[in-house]
């Protein structure tokens, strides 16, 4: 599946419409944060655990 620069045009002028130009960079950037969110818990989540011993 390859997305060209015209289909990108066209995705982002949908986006502009629908949510208006105040609103497209609130949501861009919860996007971007939800994507970070996501990549660091499965980093956290892939990490082997530590077994603590209670002495």
């Amino acid at each position: 599946m390859n997305i060209g620069p015209p289909e990108l045009i066209i995705i982002l002028i949908i986006l502009l419409l629908l949510f208006g130009g105040a609103k497209l960079p609130k949501l861009a950037r919860s996007l971007g944060q939800a994507q970070k969110e996501f990549k660091q818990g499965v980093i956290d989540g892939s990490k082997p655990e530590e077994k603590t011993t209670d002495t």
